[in-house]
């Protein structure tokens, strides 16, 4: 359960950071990556003021070990991560829907940068105009999904467990389920 300073995660679990996530779960992490890097941009899942769900296109950023979401000064996005830092951030599907390279789901808290040095690292490596805001990604879930025909298969990371694969089929059989 998220407590009142927004610092707790969903289902108790504190969030970690990109390069935690990465050594714990080099496979998967490197197919985050690639299918984050494939297209854009994705959609960025917010929580506004009333409660209610924000859906916002964005773009997300590998680089010094971590994962980054950069905004445009005040946007609404931003105004929603500084007041209630949960996310949910979904990869754009590209030109297909064939699935091929899986679909990637990541949940988390945002944490705003605000270090000077940083923010101008980060602009000057990515042509980012300035100024903007820049949030460092906190992980409490990581869910990949993908075709391995006949069956649609689920990978699912939380942190301190295993990561859990899910395959289903299209018929009335119950759902495999490995633990790794």
């Amino acid at each position: 359960m998220w407590t009142s300073d927004g610092t707790g995660a969903a289902g108790g679990a504190e969030g970690v950071r990109w390069a935690v996530f990465a050594a714990e779960q080099p496979r998967l992490a490197r197919q985050v990556e690639e299918r984050f890097t494939a297209h854009g941009p994705h959609v960025l899942g917010t929580v506004r003021r009333d409660g209610s769900p924000r859906l916002s296109g964005i773009e997300a950023d590998f680089r010094f070990g971590e994962l980054w979401l950069g905004m445009m000064v005040r946007s609404r996005k931003t105004l929603d991560l500084r007041r209630d830092p949960r996310f949910a951030l979904h990869t754009d599907p590209g030109p297909s829907s064939d699935m091929a390279s899986g679909d990637v789901r990541l949940a988390g808290r945002a944490v705003e940068a605000t270090d000077p040095a940083l923010l101008a690292r980060f602009a000057a490596e990515t042509d980012t105009p300035e100024p903007f805001h820049l949030f460092r990604t906190e992980l409490t879930e990581v869910v990949r999904t993908y075709v391995d025909d006949p069956h649609i298969v689920l990978e699912t990371w939380r942190p301190g467990g295993p990561l859990r694969v899910i395959r289903r089929g299209n018929g009335a059989e119950p759902p495999e389920e490995v633990t790794r």
